[in-house]
């Protein structure tokens, strides 16, 4: 993976973590154990520093970066979506941050809270535990479902299952030039998307 020190501060990575060979990280770092980041992510620790706690995970081309003596935090279990963008907030255990959300400096997202795909999460917004914010800029709309936060969970569950797997087998390879006569599918998780799981 790139990995840069900066004015002294080297990136920590946890072995029991995964961080995708196209991730950056950069000065300020700390990823611990179990942790996912997923292809192209970019932590930026030149300013502020950059953390994840146990089994976080942080998806394809996600962002986090902070202001100068702030942290960007993403605790235990926290599960941040494809192409979020983490600017000097605090994400709370076994939050979920949706794909393409915005969350500014000084927010921060409740344990166990839910942002919505695309939301913005203004600077200084206080998302409760346990609740769903969506919108532009998010409003906190409910409280969210047992079956909602059960969702999550196995969700966060599979990033966590993906950062043994790749641990284990991943590797760079030539791309076949044909597709294999039948060529099986995965059978990872019977997980479904929530809308989805929803209306079963």
């Amino acid at each position: 993976m790139p990995c840069y020190r900066l004015d002294g501060w080297t990136p920590v990575v946890d072995p029991s973590a995964h961080v995708h060979p196209s991730a950056v990280l950069i000065g300020d770092v700390i990823v611990g154990p179990g942790c996912y980041i997923g292809p192209c992510a970019s932590l930026r620790g030149d300013f502020g520093r950059i953390v994840l706690h146990e089994g976080a995970n942080l998806q394809d081309t996600c962002v986090m970066h902070g202001f100068p003596g702030a942290d960007t935090l993403i605790e235990a279990d926290g599960h941040v979506g494809h192409g979020a963008v983490l600017h000097g907030c605090i994400v709370r255990r076994s939050a979920l941050v949706g794909m393409n959300a915005v969350v500014m400096d000084e927010a921060e997202v409740g344990e166990g809270a839910f942002v919505a795909a695309s939301a913005f999460v203004r600077a200084g917004f206080k998302i409760p535990p346990r609740t769903l914010a969506a919108g532009v800029p998010a409003k906190v709309l409910r409280e969210l479902t047992e079956q909602e936060l059960a969702w999550k969970a196995e969700g966060t569950g599979l990033y966590q299952a993906l950062t043994r797997r790749c641990l284990a087998s991943l590797e760079e390879v030539a791309p076949l030039s044909a597709v294999q006569p039948d060529r099986p599918r995965m059978t990872v998780s019977e997980l479904k998307p929530l809308a989805a799981t929803k209306r079963a």
